[in-house]
């Protein structure tokens, strides 16, 4: 067994182990934690594969946004358990439903799947002397250079459309006035207050009796 082999088993292990963890485990933190992991050897066993650029992909936008992300919701939430019970068990029979089907897919793909022998090497040697990555983007920035500015285009569009509708006007939602900020001076939003030493002795000494009577 070679040093690569190896690896892939623990990868895989590792990466299964994760997965399951991540349905398992009754603590949302730990099971996005789980998710994380889970990214990461699957981003091992792309590098092993040759697959410089989904490992890349994987681990800059699923694990350092997506699962962020979902870490900082989950961890701003604060689901109770008392509250997380009820709302297994108000989806229990829809999610049994799902399970249950996509269970029956994964035995019909396992048993209907036929490879060749070919099909189990890990290891593929680039052509032509080019690295995934570097292959991937001649391709995409001379072939397909028209259809990945219309992806980009599509998603300012849809950045745009996000901000439009949370700067909407609501009642109790303060809108900020950029030229008045501009033309605001330093003289209008600071007092200099000049305070002599006995006047803040003696205030110092009305807020030692206050504390006085309020332990009292």
């Amino acid at each position: 067994m070679t040093a690569t082999i190896l690896l892939f088993y623990i990868l895989s292990g590792v990466l299964l182990s994760s997965a399951i963890m991540v349905v398992t485990t009754k603590n949302t933190v730990y099971g996005v934690l789980f998710l994380i992991l889970a990214f990461f050897n699957a981003a091992g066993l792309f590098i092993l594969a040759h697959a410089e650029f989904l490992a890349m992909i994987l681990v800059v936008v699923y694990v350092g946004a997506v699962a962020v992300l979902f870490l900082f919701v989950v961890m701003m939430i604060n689901v109770e358990v008392g509250q997380r019970s009820q709302i297994d068990r108000r989806y229990f029979l829809m999610g049994s439903f799902v399970g249950s089907v996509l269970v029956g897919e994964l035995i019909l793909v396992f048993v209907s799947w036929t490879t060749s022998p070919e099909a189990f090497e890990l290891i593929f040697a680039p052509q032509d002397g080019l690295s995934n990555t570097h292959a991937l983007g001649a391709l995409l920035y001379t072939h397909y250079a028209l259809v990945f500015q219309a992806a980009g285009l599509i998603l300012l569009i849809a950045m745009i459309g996000a901000i439009i509708l949370t700067l909407r006007q609501r009642e109790g939602v303060f809108k900020q006035k950029i030229g008045e900020q501009l033309a605001r001076q330093a003289k209008d939003s600071v007092r200099l207050v000049d305070i002599s030493p006995s006047s803040s002795f003696r205030t110092l000494e009305n807020l030692t009796d206050l504390a006085k009577v309020g332990e009292g």
